[in-house]
């Protein structure tokens, strides 16, 4: 196999390390790029191009998925590796509509981080046993009936973004000057997240973030 250039997402430094450690061990790999949060992983892969981006699910500012969206576009021939301390059916569907093609629980074996690294160098999907369940489950239920729509998925790119910093307890004026928009439009933003997502409060919000691993408990 060629040398592989791999960009590693995690905003905890030990995990980070652990993995760079790991990957580094291997003949022809070589981690060309870091990152601590979800926006700053998206920044890297459109600078340095890497193969491969494994990415935490859960970091600041942007999540996993939403910068797994992002890193598609400015990094189109990478592969992303989502990782997670636990699934959900829904998640599941969110990372491959997310154009995400690899998915493995953190508790899994060193091995099996070699061997998904490996087999989306290849462009070839690599999902936990439990995940591939579920979507060939879904793939079955899909030929006989239309699939429900979550209500997130009537969120936008930006709305979902918007979603992660209130719930890490940003104000409107706060998401205004992160994302550089007038608190008019975040505030505006914030009402059209409530309506859709059929919330009150920002209490229910920030359990919404937690239930869909957009934020951390």
């Amino acid at each position: 196999m060629k040398n592989l250039r791999i960009l590693i997402a995690d905003d905890h430094d030990l995990m980070r390390r652990g993995v760079k450690s790991l990957l580094q061990s291997h003949p022809g790999w070589e981690v060309c790029a870091e990152a601590h949060t979800g926006r700053e992983a998206v920044s890297k892969a459109e600078e340095m191009k890497p193969d491969v981006v494994i990415m935490d699910i859960s970091m600041p500012e942007l999540n996993g998925i939403e910068a797994a969206r992002r890193v598609r576009k400015v990094a189109p021939n990478a592969e992303v590796l989502i990782l997670s301390v636990h699934y959900s059916d829904q998640l599941i569907r969110e990372i491959l509509d997310a154009g995400v093609r690899g998915y493995m629980i953190k508790s899994d074996s060193d091995g099996d981080l070699v061997a998904a690294v490996e087999t989306l160098a290849q462009h070839k999907p690599f999902f936990t046993p439990r995940a591939t369940e579920v979507i060939l489950s879904n793939f079955s239920s899909a030929a006989h009936s239309e699939p429900l729509e979550l209500i997130g998925d009537r969120l936008t790119s930006r709305e979902r973004e918007i979603v992660q910093l209130l719930a890490e307890g940003k104000s409107s004026k706060e998401v205004a000057s992160s994302l550089c928009i007038s608190v008019k439009t975040a505030e505006t933003h914030r009402a059209n997240i409530m309506r859709k997502l059929q919330l009150h409060t920002v209490s229910e919000l920030v359990r919404y973030a937690v239930r869909n691993q957009i934020i951390e408990p």
